[in-house]
């Protein structure tokens, strides 16, 4: 069975032996929920590389310590893909969020599309982007990732340009184009960028404007996909191209 995963600030200068301190709704969450006791075994994550095998030592409502029995440091994964997701209609959104932290995606880049529905503002803005950054932390924990993937704040068609630009390979997912995915050279490193439309389409200005910037608008398959689940499909065929899925 698979320890369960706890998040913490930091695990910068831990040493085996050391004692980390868990708090707040992490901690409180483990213990009043989850029932975590002294004597069991936890690994603990800083979501940037570095994560320990440890010991429970003591408990109490909102923190724990644990003993730490191991470390493990890794790099972050090659190559990082980053997916800009448009604003989807009600929790899909967040269903996007959770199978993208599965598949190992480095960055998730909320983007409001010209035909989203659904629309960021305000107060608004704020709660959906917390929702994302917690979904995104769960599902990383749920899939033991040491690299916790970045949502990033709300992206302007313009930002997304920017990217794109600057990215080893960028991707336009479009029903309508003529090039399968399958077709592409993967490069082995560097940004792969993956922009996944709303539900009602990516508009032509924008298709034209991103190929204008470097990318490739390409289709999956026969098939449409929802938006919330193209972005895994995509994601999860260039990477079993790479070292990472070999």
């Amino acid at each position: 069975m698979s320890l369960p995963v706890q998040l913490v600030s930091s695990l910068a200068g831990v040493t085996v032996g050391a004692d980390v301190s868990v708090e707040g709704d992490e901690a409180h969450h483990a213990v009043a929920v989850r029932r975590l006791r002294v004597g069991e075994q936890v690994v603990l994550t800083d979501g940037r590389g570095t994560s320990a095998r440890a010991e429970v030592a003591s408990t109490g409502k909102r923190q724990f310590t644990a003993t730490v029995l191991g470390l493990d440091v890794s790099e972050p994964p090659e190559p990082a893909v980053v997916v800009v997701q448009a604003l989807p209609k009600g929790d899909r959104g967040e269903l996007a969020v959770e199978v993208l932290t599965e598949v190992g995606v480095a960055r998730i880049v909320p983007w409001a599309a010209s035909r989203s529905v659904a629309v960021w503002k305000g107060e608004r803005e704020a709660k959906s982007l917390a929702r994302w950054r917690t979904t995104a932390r769960e599902a990383a924990k749920q899939a033991r990732r040491p690299w916790f993937p970045e949502v990033a704040e709300l992206a302007s068609t313009a930002d997304v340009l920017s990217l794109v630009a600057s990215a080893s390979l960028a991707v336009v997912l479009h029903e309508a184009a003529a090039a399968p995915l399958a077709t592409l050279d993967v490069p082995t490193s560097g940004p792969i960028v993956v922009v996944v439309g709303p539900e009602g389409g990516l508009s032509d200005d924008e298709v034209q404007a991103f190929t204008a910037a470097g990318a490739h608008s390409v289709r999956l398959g026969t098939e449409v996909l929802r938006t919330s689940t193209a972005g895994v499909a995509a994601v999860a065929a260039l990477l079993s191209r790479t070292p990472r899925w070999r």
